[in-house]
């Protein structure tokens, strides 16, 4: 597949899309990633250079060769061998279902083939409904989610995702994109595990409205996150690092972490946790190896790797960072092809909405 991928460290917004885009021709599709201070004039400037051109971007901190920064502004030129098209899902924290009906035309727009296609997003928060409704439309077709959430946002600011030239906040912007020259992949990672010995609990009372798991098995959820790893409630926050919560569903596990403790002893997360859902402890592994299996998959997988794109949670990269990896985790994946990161404060893939995970996109 012909993708283009441009990088401009410039702090002037017509000076860094004209350096971003010098060697993109002129795409189907551009995604981009821009300092939260330009994505407003980056969206209109791109738009207006490149007006048969459809494109969605957000802001934060974005991954290309060997650097991480939330300062650079970054491009993704899909070129004549994608079939594209793009949309908006506003209102997410009321009712994004009303939009549904643009979402099934784009769909139905690229004419999607399994293997061939998926639907790339960037939303600023309310991901379950989100992931919930984006299905109605996507699952039947076979077309696989992989998206983030708007992170990096300045304290008290709004958080914006970019379409077609405007900025949106509470919504979702998305690309729909087949490739005519190959598979798209996708994949996830999880550097957690919930082995045979590791004690089950119940969600026995939730706060949907703020994602609070007031109690586990009939007991405050602190109290017993705190007993099974032996640490005091000062130490919760900061262990979410080695230790966040697991929904399983199944074989498989569905990360939620934890950012707070309530005042009665709950725990407040990044993700919905349900009643009754069944909750683990995790336990972090050896992400390096997680990592070489992941790319090992991939490269296994893939022929011929044109561009890989991936959403990594913010506490993921923050592990990585203090643990002195993020820089062999960037070479890593640099060495699988091109590719493109952004760090999210959560991920959407397929159907579910997670934390602390990698979701990828591999395009052949």
């Amino acid at each position: 597949m012909h993708i283009t991928v441009g990088k401009s460290t410039s702090s002037d917004a017509r000076s860094a899309v004209g350096e971003a885009l010098r060697n993109s021709g002129k795409p189907k599709l551009i995604i981009f990633n821009a300092p939260y201070k330009m994505i407003g004039e980056v969206a209109d400037i791109i738009s207006k250079n490149y007006p048969d051109t459809k494109s969605i971007g957000t802001s934060g901190t974005a991954y290309y060769e060997n650097s991480a920064s939330d300062s650079h502004l970054i491009t993704i030129a899909f070129g004549d061998d994608a079939v594209v098209d793009v949309g908006l899902m506003r209102n997410l924290s009321s009712c994004p279902v009303s939009d549904i009906v643009e979402l099934e035309n784009v769909v139905k727009n690229v004419g999607p083939e399994e293997g061939k296609t998926v639907c790339i997003e960037f939303c600023t928060g309310h991901e379950e409904r989100l992931v919930t409704t984006m299905n109605v439309a996507l699952h039947n077709k076979k077309v696989p989610l992989v998206g983030g959430t708007v992170f990096g946002v300045p304290d008290g600011q709004t958080a914006y995702v970019a379409i077609n030239g405007k900025i949106y906040e509470d919504a979702c912007c998305y690309a729909v994109i087949k490739n005519k020259a190959g598979r798209i992949r996708t994949y996830s990672e999880n550097i957690y595990e919930a082995d045979d010995s590791t004690p089950r609990h119940v969600a026995t009372k939730v706060n949907l409205e703020n994602k609070e798991l007031i109690s586990l098995d009939g007991r405050p959820a602190a109290d017993v996150y705190t007993e099974e790893l032996g640490i005091s409630k000062s130490q919760v926050v900061n262990n979410v690092f080695q230790s966040p919560l697991g929904r399983l569903v199944g074989d498989e596990i569905f990360i939620s972490s934890m950012y707070d403790v309530g005042k009665n002893g709950s725990l407040i997360n990044y993700k919905i946790i349900n009643e009754n859902d069944t909750i683990c402890i995790l336990k972090l592994k050896d992400y390096d190896a997680v990592n070489a299996s992941t790319r090992h998959k991939i490269k296994d997988e893939n022929s011929h790797i044109s561009f890989v794109f991936s959403v990594n949670c913010i506490y993921r990269h923050l592990l990585f960072a203090n643990e002195g990896y993020l820089g062999t985790f960037l070479a890593n994946m640099k060495n699988l092809g091109p590719h493109v990161g952004v760090v999210g404060g959560g991920e959407q893939y397929k159907r579910q909405h997670v934390n602390q995970t990698m979701v990828c996109a591999v395009f052949e």
